[in-house]
């Protein structure tokens, strides 16, 4: 990789900076949302498959004593 001063780097940054195209208010709000529902979602199915493998367990130790 080719060593740049940093006068040169800045304005490489600068340049990329001015190509980031930043969501709208919109967008921002539309995928909170959806990250909201898939962690609600998530949250329910592994809670479910956490209750499944504590059952399990429980009878196992159940039968063994």
């Amino acid at each position: 990789m080719a060593k740049v001063n940093p006068g040169e780097f800045m304005r490489q940054v600068r340049a990329e900076t001015a190509k980031v195209v930043w969501p709208t208010r919109k967008e921002t709000v539309t995928t909170a949302i959806m990250v909201l529902i898939m962690t609600a979602l998530l949250a329910v199915f592994f809670f479910g498959v956490d209750s499944v493998f504590s059952a399990i367990v429980k009878f196992l130790i159940g039968t063994l004593s």
